[in-house]
């Protein structure tokens, strides 16, 4: 049954973007309440690897709080629907188009959007029930996505895809952006690095999800360097780091000149062993 969400039911993320939906119309269930949003888009002609890495990272994260977001559409979309289905994750799907499976776009879908509200998911859209599919349609239904989400995930896009719009619009509305990297001859590759070197978060696996997300990894090391093979100097820190403590305490504390300091903690840091939240240093271990 298709209804009428009233303005206080919209997912909480939503209500903050500069222009909110008028409407939104609900068929299935809303976001479980206290699940991390992902967007995950990508091309509509995919490769096999974008596939592959698109199955993989969903399935990895089974168990998790969280919820998949995507347009219902050919390519990408889909394959993130049936993944989260697969993986027993809730998945929220907002077609171009109203939601009355008379108009719903693509076609084809129709079944996949059965699937989405049988298994627990939902179907968003702020388009009239029966409002076919319009050019025009996609990139307004992108801002929804954007908003409502914690983090969008580009998949495979090339340089002037529409895709692109979504993570766009979701660094304005100060969300988290990801990118899965791609062969470097490849066109599909050029939006996601493009989006990586202008500061978006590179998305290998499930874990750098999680972390993207503000959710705990789950990979034992998700360091770059082993700490018996570390200098004295760093020792020192790693060993002062029993708890977190302020920068200028640890720098006092190791007795190491303060120059010679910062640059040990600057390389551990790269090293991915420590890190510096709310003016504190801890391990990251």
């Amino acid at each position: 049954m298709i209804r009428a969400l009233r303005p206080e039911e919209y997912p909480e993320l939503l209500k903050e973007i500069p222009q909110p939906p008028k409407q939104l119309r609900l068929e299935g269930k809303l976001p479980i309440e206290g699940n991390k949003l992902l967007a995950i888009v990508g091309s509509r002609k995919y490769s096999a690897y974008a596939r592959e890495t698109c199955e993989a990272i969903i399935a990895g994260l089974a168990g998790s709080p969280v919820t998949i977001v995507s347009g219902l559409a050919l390519g990408i979309d889909s394959i993130a629907h049936r993944a989260a289905m697969r993986a027993e994750l809730q998945t929220i799907a907002l077609p171009g188009s109203g939601i009355d499976r008379k108009v719903i776009h693509p076609r084809s879908h129709a079944g996949l959007a059965d699937e989405i509200v049988a298994s627990g998911g939902g179907l968003l859209s702020e388009y009239d029930d029966l409002m076919p599919a319009g050019v025009w349609a996609f990139p307004r239904r992108n801002r929804i996505m954007a908003g409502m989400c914690h983090a969008t995930i580009v998949v495979e896009a090339e340089k002037k895809s529409g895709t692109l719009i979504t993570s766009r619009l979701a660094t304005e509305y100060n969300r988290e952006v990801g990118a899965v990297p791609g062969p470097i001859h490849s066109s599909t590759s050029e939006g996601p690095h493009m989006l990586i070197r202008l500061g978006a978060a590179l998305i290998r696996d499930h874990n750098d999800v999680l972390e993207l997300l503000g959710l705990k990894r789950r990979d034992e090391h998700p360091t770059l360097a082993d700490v018996e093979d570390l200098t004295n100097e760093e020792k020192i820190f790693i060993k002062l780091l029993e708890k977190p403590s302020p920068r200028d305490e640890l720098i006092r504390k190791s007795k190491l000149d303060t120059g010679m300091a910062s640059a040990i903690l600057s390389l551990l840091e790269i090293k991915g062993l420590i890190a510096e939240e709310l003016g504190e240093v801890r391990k990251t271990f």
